[in-house]
Protein backbone atom coordinates (compact mmCIF):
# COMPACT_ATOMS: atom_id res chain seq x y z
CA UNK A 1 0.00 0.00 0.00
CA UNK A 2 1.41 3.35 -0.66
CA UNK A 3 1.77 6.33 1.24
CA UNK A 4 -1.06 8.04 -0.30
CA UNK A 5 -3.59 5.29 0.27
CA UNK A 6 -1.85 4.94 4.01
CA UNK A 7 -2.70 9.13 4.65
CA UNK A 8 -6.43 8.87 3.09
CA UNK A 9 -7.18 5.65 5.38
CA UNK A 10 -5.92 8.08 8.29
CA UNK A 11 -7.31 11.16 6.88
CA UNK A 12 -10.88 9.31 6.32
CA UNK A 13 -10.74 8.14 9.94
CA UNK A 14 -10.11 11.46 11.68
CA UNK A 15 -12.97 12.88 9.41
CA UNK A 16 -15.02 10.35 10.01
CA UNK A 17 -15.66 9.97 5.97
CA UNK A 18 -18.12 6.71 5.89
CA UNK A 19 -16.51 4.92 2.92
CA UNK A 20 -13.22 5.20 4.03
CA UNK A 21 -14.21 3.25 7.54
CA UNK A 22 -16.39 1.04 5.89
CA UNK A 23 -13.77 -0.13 3.36
CA UNK A 24 -11.09 -0.26 6.28
CA UNK A 25 -13.51 -2.40 8.24
CA UNK A 26 -13.94 -4.68 5.71
CA UNK A 27 -10.29 -5.01 5.06
CA UNK A 28 -9.34 -5.37 8.37
CA UNK A 29 -12.37 -7.49 9.94
CA UNK A 30 -11.61 -11.24 8.95
CA UNK A 31 -8.14 -11.00 10.37
CA UNK A 32 -9.44 -9.76 14.20
CA UNK A 33 -12.34 -11.74 13.68
CA UNK A 34 -9.65 -14.78 13.37
CA UNK A 35 -7.45 -13.99 15.98
CA UNK A 36 -10.51 -13.37 18.59
CA UNK A 37 -12.68 -15.90 17.69
CA UNK A 38 -9.21 -18.76 17.80
CA UNK A 39 -8.80 -16.91 21.26
CA UNK A 40 -11.54 -17.62 23.48
CA UNK A 41 -13.35 -15.03 21.78
CA UNK A 42 -17.24 -14.51 20.06
CA UNK A 43 -18.76 -12.25 17.67
CA UNK A 44 -19.52 -9.57 20.53
CA UNK A 45 -16.21 -9.46 21.50
CA UNK A 46 -14.87 -9.15 18.03
CA UNK A 47 -17.18 -6.21 17.46
CA UNK A 48 -16.36 -4.43 20.54
CA UNK A 49 -12.48 -4.78 20.32
CA UNK A 50 -12.69 -3.86 16.70
CA UNK A 51 -14.57 -0.16 17.78
CA UNK A 52 -12.28 0.16 20.97
CA UNK A 53 -9.41 0.30 18.65
CA UNK A 54 -11.21 2.21 15.92
CA UNK A 55 -12.05 5.16 18.82
CA UNK A 56 -8.20 4.68 19.85
CA UNK A 57 -6.66 5.67 16.43
CA UNK A 58 -9.28 8.40 15.90
CA UNK A 59 -8.40 10.30 19.18
CA UNK A 60 -4.97 9.40 18.42
CA UNK A 61 -5.42 11.34 15.36
CA UNK A 62 -7.43 14.00 17.00
CA UNK A 63 -5.17 14.62 19.09
CA UNK A 64 -1.91 14.28 16.58
CA UNK A 65 0.00 11.74 18.67
CA UNK A 66 -0.58 8.70 16.04
CA UNK A 67 3.33 7.61 14.52
CA UNK A 68 2.44 4.84 12.64
CA UNK A 69 5.86 2.83 11.72
CA UNK A 70 4.28 -0.08 10.20
CA UNK A 71 1.47 -0.02 7.72
CA UNK A 72 -2.11 1.30 9.19
CA UNK A 73 -3.30 -2.61 8.74
CA UNK A 74 -0.57 -3.80 10.87
CA UNK A 75 -0.94 -1.17 13.58
CA UNK A 76 -4.50 -1.92 13.96
CA UNK A 77 -4.11 -5.23 13.67
CA UNK A 78 -1.98 -5.17 17.08
CA UNK A 79 -3.47 -2.53 18.88
CA UNK A 80 -6.84 -5.33 18.51
CA UNK A 81 -4.38 -7.74 19.48
CA UNK A 82 -3.36 -5.71 22.33
CA UNK A 83 -6.45 -5.12 23.91
CA UNK A 84 -8.15 -8.55 23.23
CA UNK A 85 -4.60 -9.80 25.06
CA UNK A 86 -5.38 -7.60 28.03
CA UNK A 87 -8.92 -8.13 28.42
CA UNK A 88 -8.24 -11.97 28.71
CA UNK A 89 -5.48 -11.62 31.11
CA UNK A 90 -8.22 -9.76 32.83
CA UNK A 91 -10.48 -12.76 32.52
CA UNK A 92 -7.46 -15.19 33.30
CA UNK A 93 -7.46 -16.48 29.96
CA UNK A 94 -5.20 -18.27 27.62
CA UNK A 95 -4.06 -16.93 24.11
CA UNK A 96 -3.78 -20.04 22.35
CA UNK A 97 -3.71 -19.10 18.33
CA UNK A 98 -1.43 -16.87 16.75
CA UNK A 99 -2.58 -15.41 13.46
CA UNK A 100 -0.17 -13.20 11.50
CA UNK A 101 -2.29 -11.49 8.43
CA UNK A 102 -1.10 -12.73 5.38
CA UNK A 103 -0.16 -9.02 3.85
CA UNK A 104 2.39 -8.92 6.90
CA UNK A 105 3.90 -12.18 7.27
CA UNK A 106 7.24 -10.25 9.06
CA UNK A 107 5.12 -9.95 12.20
CA UNK A 108 7.84 -8.78 15.22
CA UNK A 109 7.14 -8.71 18.37
CA UNK A 110 9.32 -5.36 18.88
CA UNK A 111 6.59 -3.59 17.14
CA UNK A 112 3.95 -4.08 19.66
CA UNK A 113 6.56 -2.71 22.12
CA UNK A 114 6.92 0.28 20.12
CA UNK A 115 3.07 0.48 20.24
CA UNK A 116 2.84 0.14 23.74
CA UNK A 117 5.50 3.14 24.07
CA UNK A 118 3.73 4.83 21.41
CA UNK A 119 0.38 4.40 24.08
CA UNK A 120 2.14 5.61 27.09
CA UNK A 121 2.94 8.98 25.20
CA UNK A 122 0.35 9.63 24.32
CA UNK A 123 -1.20 9.02 28.21
CA UNK A 124 1.56 11.38 29.09
CA UNK A 125 0.33 14.27 26.72
CA UNK A 126 -3.40 13.91 27.16
CA UNK A 127 -3.37 14.58 30.10
CA UNK A 128 -0.04 16.81 30.12
CA UNK A 129 -2.25 19.24 27.90
CA UNK A 130 -4.76 19.26 31.02
CA UNK A 131 -2.84 20.65 33.15
CA UNK A 132 -3.31 24.48 34.03
CA UNK A 133 -0.92 27.00 32.20
CA UNK A 134 1.32 27.27 35.23
CA UNK A 135 1.89 23.32 35.39
CA UNK A 136 2.83 22.97 31.92
CA UNK A 137 5.23 26.07 31.98
CA UNK A 138 6.98 24.54 35.18
CA UNK A 139 6.77 21.02 33.94
CA UNK A 140 7.38 21.81 30.74
CA UNK A 141 10.57 23.66 31.97
CA UNK A 142 11.70 20.91 34.34
CA UNK A 143 11.59 18.35 31.64
CA UNK A 144 13.97 20.07 29.30
CA UNK A 145 16.07 20.08 31.80
CA UNK A 146 16.21 23.88 33.58
CA UNK A 147 16.89 23.75 37.59
CA UNK A 148 15.09 25.33 39.88
CA UNK A 149 17.32 28.40 39.98
CA UNK A 150 17.16 28.36 35.98
CA UNK A 151 12.92 27.71 36.23
CA UNK A 152 12.08 30.83 38.83
CA UNK A 153 14.37 33.49 36.78
CA UNK A 154 12.33 32.23 33.77
CA UNK A 155 8.56 32.42 35.48
CA UNK A 156 9.48 35.19 37.89
CA UNK A 157 8.65 32.43 40.67
CA UNK A 158 10.20 32.55 44.17
CA UNK A 159 12.78 29.05 44.09
CA UNK A 160 10.65 27.92 47.54
CA UNK A 161 7.08 28.46 45.14
CA UNK A 162 8.58 26.76 41.87
CA UNK A 163 9.71 23.81 44.11
CA UNK A 164 5.97 23.44 45.45
CA UNK A 165 4.66 23.94 42.13
CA UNK A 166 6.60 21.63 40.71
CA UNK A 167 5.89 18.61 43.15
CA UNK A 168 2.09 20.06 43.06
CA UNK A 169 1.90 19.36 39.13
CA UNK A 170 3.77 16.37 39.45
CA UNK A 171 1.02 15.08 41.89
CA UNK A 172 -1.89 16.22 39.76
CA UNK A 173 -0.47 14.94 36.43
CA UNK A 174 0.45 11.06 37.78
CA UNK A 175 -2.59 11.38 39.08
CA UNK A 176 -4.66 11.92 35.87
CA UNK A 177 -2.56 9.44 34.00
CA UNK A 178 -2.68 6.51 36.54
CA UNK A 179 -7.01 6.82 36.66
CA UNK A 180 -6.40 6.67 32.63
CA UNK A 181 -8.14 2.88 31.14
CA UNK A 182 -5.20 3.04 29.38
CA UNK A 183 -2.52 3.66 31.66
CA UNK A 184 -4.07 0.49 33.40
CA UNK A 185 -4.15 -1.59 30.35
CA UNK A 186 -0.55 -0.75 29.33
CA UNK A 187 0.43 -1.31 33.21
CA UNK A 188 -1.11 -5.02 33.43
CA UNK A 189 0.59 -5.68 29.72
CA UNK A 190 3.95 -4.62 31.05
CA UNK A 191 3.56 -6.70 34.65
CA UNK A 192 2.69 -9.98 32.61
Amino acid sequence: MSKTEEREILEGIKSGDEVVIKAFYQKNLGYIRGYILQNSGNEADVEDVFQDALVLIYQKLTANSLEVTASIHTYFYAVCKNMWRNRLRKNNKMITKEIVPEHEDAWQEDRIEDFEQQDREHVYRKHFVRLNDTCKKVLGLVFEGKNMKEISSITGYSEGYTRKKKFECKKSLIEMIEKDPIYQELKTNSEN
